[in-house]
């Protein structure tokens, strides 16, 4: 062989390996690469993984699993729609936690059936590997509840939608005074609603567990009673807030977070059982009040004859939708099986509000009811709102009314301690029901906190007493 070609086949061989080293770095570097988006994936930086199973999912279209990652990285995101086909395709191909992702995909576009089917088939290959099940169950829970709820969905006429800041929609609720009266709790606390007789108050307060639940007060001669907790509500482990209680005082609205819902807060009504002294099991009202995301703050203006509720469902971060409708004197559903589906998802998601004004006649006489309510001027509030009775036949609701000064720094100052003496009592509650489910040693640490609390609570009942005869007779004079 010649030296020629000797050279030749010696070019020859060190092309080819550096082109085994370059694929061999190729190779290397794709591993890299999907080991990484994988890593992200697993850590739930979607929007990190995102772009590379894009490219990934590009290069092998076919490929179940590149579908499946970038199928979930987009719902993760909020590509929903982007999301689908790719899920879809995977699912197809049987990625178990594809049907998964389609499930709840699915169940955010209110097709619960389908959902129903895909979690079904997650929950079957999961048992085929013998892998947990648990929250894939409850999952399948939730979708079933939704395919229930939309069979069931009511027949209202909407007749207004806006859409507002999330910290400050209730100012742009325009409820008559027979309606009573709804006000954000301190701090962002909860949302509390008194009677239009200004008598009774349910108020969404923190309990020991972490989370709100509902109390009542009553309004004795001069000051509210100490709060108690809702009975036949209490014990439900939710949270519970926006509370509302129609005219009837019978009849009461609130939203809570967890259980039965089917996402978010769900808007629920009971009523009052006057033979157990509590609260009928609440029953969640259902579509389209309630959706997949946040639902609360339902109240019924009987004066108007106008309904009210807000909804985070479509918004963006900080904003909600307040959805003004006709409220309906008895229950009355589309029925699924002779009724176009697309018509009732519509009615279900409320995305056209337009579509719900089956009735023109009502529509526009309940257009006229609110555009008057919207147009009134507001009324200025009182603000430190009571009933003190300085003497017979003379009552005062405002520190305006006060004629002495030193009287009404007094009276503030008596404000200030009463709601001390409520929170101090409440906070002994607490104490006391942590007491009597506690262990001997858990007792022995709480006796002595519970004491302080109880002779403080004493003390501060006797200083309110004396306060206010301090107050009444101060005033007395000034009026003499």
């Amino acid at each position: 062989m010649t030296s020629k070609n000797n050279h030749t086949i010696n070019q020859m061989i060190k092309r080819f390996i550096i082109i085994l080293s370059a694929l061999g770095f190729t190779c290397a570097s794709f591993s890299q690469t999907l080991t990484q988006a994988k890593k992200w994936f697993t850590e739930g930086n979607f929007a990190e993984a995102k772009p590379v199973f894009q490219k990934l999912v590009k290069q092998a279209p076919s490929n179940a699993s590149y579908n499946f990652w970038y199928g979930a990285c987009c719902y993760e995101t909020g590509e929903k729609e982007e999301s689908r086909p790719y899920l879809e395709k995977s699912a197809a191909r049987k990625v178990i936690n594809a049907y998964l992702y389609l499930g709840k995909l699915y169940y955010d576009l209110y097709l619960f059936d389908e959902a129903v089917e895909n979690i079904e088939n997650h929950i079957y290959w999961l048992k085929q590997k013998k892998r947990d099940t648990e929250s894939a169950e409850l999952e399948l829970e939730r979708c079933r509840r939704g395919a229930r709820m939309i069979r069931g969905t009511e027949k209202i006429n909407v007749i207004d939608s806006f859409v507002v800041d999330r910290s400050s929609f209730l100012a742009s609720y325009k409820l008559s005074e027979e309606s009573g009266t709804i006000t954000p709790g301190e701090n962002g606390t909860g949302f509390s609603f008194t009677n239009q007789m200004k008598d009774k108050m349910l108020v969404s307060l923190p309990g020991d567990d972490g989370k709100k639940h509902l109390y009542s007060s009553i309004y004795m001669i001069d000051k509210w009673s100490r709060p108690e907790a809702v009975k036949g509500l209490d014990g439900s482990g939710e949270n519970a807030d926006y509370p509302f209680m129609a005219s009837d005082g019978i009849t009461l609205y609130y939203a809570a977070e967890g259980g039965e819902n089917l996402g978010g807060y769900d808007i629920f009504v009971t009523r009052y059982n006057s033979d157990d002294n509590a609260y009928f099991r609440p029953d969640n009202v259902g579509m389209p009040f309630n959706s997949p995301w946040n639902d609360y703050m339902y109240a019924i203006d009987e004066l108007n004859n106008l309904g009210w509720f807000v909804s985070d469902r479509y918004q963006p971060e900080g904003k909600v939708c307040i959805y003004v409708f006709i409220p309906n004197e008895t229950k009355e559903i589309y029925d699924y099986e002779t009724t176009d589906r697309t018509l009732i998802t519509d009615a279900a998601t409320l995305k056209s509000i337009a579509k719900t004004q089956y009735d023109p006649e009502r529509t526009q006489a309940a257009r006229r009811a609110l555009d008057e309510v919207m147009s009134k001027p507001k009324k200025q509030e009182k603000k430190n709102d009571f009933h003190f009775i300085v003497k017979d036949g003379t009552v005062y609701t405002t520190l305006n009314d006060f004629r002495s000064e030193n009287a009404r720094k007094q009276f503030q100052t008596l404000l200030q301690k009463q709601k001390d003496l409520q929170a101090l009592s409440m906070s002994l509650e607490k104490l006391r029901d942590t007491y009597s489910r506690g262990n001997q040693n858990e007792k022995n640490k709480l006796s002595a906190e519970i004491l302080d609390k109880e002779k403080r609570e004493n003390e501060l009942r006797n200083e309110l007493e004396q306060l206010e005869i301090t107050i009444r007779n101060t005033e007395i004079k000034k009026i003499k």
